[in-house]
């Protein structure tokens, strides 16, 4: 993609990519990171021993899957801020507050109160992102495009969960306010594979924001501010 092949001005050193498992955040920081010569800050999610099986059977694993995804999302974090934030632009595909937003969709209610004093001790100071760019899409949506990009575990994901999913980020962002937010109806577009879509999206994410602002191309989906 030609748009992903340059350096460009931008307003923010911290971007993160946040939406629900197959809407595209980590090919587009991928992408951004390429035209804004950044750092990308990715979830490893292949490295969880426990993931394969949570999503065969969800029940069984969810407790193990969870904490290791919470260690690993703290420690990498945590080496982030230690680092320059006024130096090199870093992209990151996940804010760490998803952790406890997959718990709350996972775990039953005894798990949940001890991830959460797990959590307390874990976490301590998180970078601020300066833009938060939070891309939706309709399960159906997501559902193809898991199916598409063929990553095995995956293919044991079930609709309820992503359902589940949606309506937790969807409930999560409208109520977020901890740095600049970007809400992508990212089924109107396709700036991955699309250079005009994904120039255009760029732009947005380009800008110096305060508060909330949609990004809304040709479609209704996305809710009224």
């Amino acid at each position: 993609m030609s748009g992903a092949s340059s350096v460009t001005e931008n307003a923010h050193r911290f971007i993160v990519i946040e939406g629900p498992i197959g809407v595209g955040k980590t090919s587009l920081a991928r992408l951004l990171a390429q035209s804004l010569g950044g750092q990308l800050v990715l979830e490893q999610a292949d490295q969880n021993p426990f993931l394969e099986r949570f999503y065969r059977n969800p029940r069984a694993a969810a407790f193990q899957t969870q904490l290791f995804f919470l260690f690993q999302r703290a420690r990498q974090l945590e080496e982030v801020r230690q680092q320059d934030l006024f130096g090199e632009v870093r992209i990151a595909d996940y804010l760490l507050e998803k952790d406890q937003l997959f718990a709350r969709v996972t775990l039953d209610d005894a798990e949940y109160a001890l991830y959460e004093r797990v959590y307390e001790r874990v976490v301590v100071d998180v970078p601020k992102p300066d833009l938060v760019v939070y891309l939706q899409a309709p399960v159906d949506v997501l559902m193809d495009r898991v199916a598409k990009r063929g990553i095995r575990y995956e293919q044991h994901i079930e609709r309820t969960y992503l359902e589940k999913l949606t309506q937790a980020y969807a409930r999560f962002f409208h109520s977020y306010d901890a740095a600049p937010l970007l809400i992508v109806n990212s089924a109107a577009i396709d700036p991955v594979n699309n250079d005009a879509d994904y120039r255009m999206l760029l732009a947005e994410i380009s800008k110096k924001r305060r508060g909330r602002h949609f990004f809304n191309p040709g479609s209704s989906l996305l809710p009224p501010t």
